[in-house]
């Protein structure tokens, strides 16, 4: 795999000299920045991202590595970067107002099923105590789920969501609430519980080769209130309350001057979009081969051709299909 994607780099190079970046209107693709977020999903989505326009239409990207809310900041002081690539709306209410602002707009839905969030437990968990499918049931006998409660990363949105949930519940007086400082370790920390069939409770989301790998169920924590719900996405909840996360919508968003100068970039991005299925068997490929995102992303256009070229224009397919054959 490393050998082929050696290879593809440098026809990609020989490409990129003989025909430079200029698309078929004569515009000449610039410098581009897009977000990397801390999570699986995320990092291939931008790596996807990133061959193509480099390819496909001979733009200069630079990765931004971000989280949730440094960009959500970043591009209403700033006006960059030019790219989210998945931003979960749900955890991100001062998204809207970038959009009402008219700095923003919304390209795609780049999960397509949207995304899941909960608090979990193992599956073999829930199979001997099913009344730990319940946080009544968890906060009655905490000790069953190991008196730890494995919370999201700092900057991270469901950080905030879960601080306030937290909160409203006194979760804190029956669990020690252990905050990843990544998503690499809270990702590392289900696999540790599984392997070893040791008791868990925390934060996760899907799509993820993690759940795709790990069976994990969800811990009921009540019924879905909206309003609840939205005050819990600020850090500034006057009142938090308890309310589950609702089926996410996942995003990609670009910056209206960003849209404006790359028409035919906003135009590929507003078309990239993977369904649930698609990405975790990406990621589970990724993480069974100890593959590089950009690895990955070699492995998802040489398998996924029939996805990948309903995308593109014209030009950006000719170029793309010479080096994925």
């Amino acid at each position: 795999m490393k050998k082929f994607t050696t290879a593809l780099a440098t026809a990609a190079a020989a490409i990129a000299l003989f025909t430079g970046g200029a698309q078929a209107d004569g515009h000449q693709c610039g410098e581009v920045q897009i977000t990397e977020m801390d999570w699986a999903s995320a990092i291939m989505i931008t790596a996807v991202s990133k061959f193509i326009m480099e390819q496909g239409y001979g733009c200069d990207v630079t990765v931004v590595p971000s989280s949730t809310e440094p960009s959500i900041v970043s591009l209403a002081e700033r006006g960059k970067p030019d790219i989210v690539t998945e931003l979960w709306v749900n955890s991100t209410p001062s998204y809207d107002k970038l959009v009402e602002e008219g700095k923003v707009e919304t390209l795609t839905n780049v999960l397509s099923d949207g995304g899941v969030e909960a608090w979990w437990i193992p599956a073999y968990l829930a199979e001997t105590n099913p009344e730990l499918t319940t946080i009544e049931g968890v906060m009655a006998a905490p000790e069953k789920v190991g008196g730890k409660f494995h919370n999201c990363p700092t900057g991270w949105g469901c950080r905030t969501v879960n601080d306030n949930v937290i909160e409203a519940m006194n979760l804190s007086e029956k669990l020690e609430i252990f905050n990843h400082g990544s998503g690499e370790t809270l990702a590392a920390s289900i696999a540790s519980a599984y392997e070893a069939k040791e008791p868990w409770i925390g934060y996760y989301w899907a799509p993820t080769a993690i759940l795709g790998k790990y069976p994990m169920v969800p811990v009921s924590v009540g019924d879905y209130d909206a309003e609840v719900h939205k005050c819990n996405t600020s850090a500034d909840c006057a009142t938090p309350g308890v309310s589950p996360y609702p089926s996410s919508r996942v995003i990609t968003a670009a910056t209206t001057d960003f849209i404006e100068r790359e028409p035919a970039v906003a135009d590929l991005m507003k078309k990239l979009s993977f369904t649930n299925q698609q990405m975790g068997e990406i990621l589970s490929w990724k993480e069974a081969n100890k593959a590089t995102a950009e690895e990955a992303a070699v492995y998802f256009l040489t398998n996924y051709g029939d996805v990948w070229q309903a995308w593109l224009n014209d030009e950006a397919k000719t170029k793309l299909s010479a080096l994925i054959k």
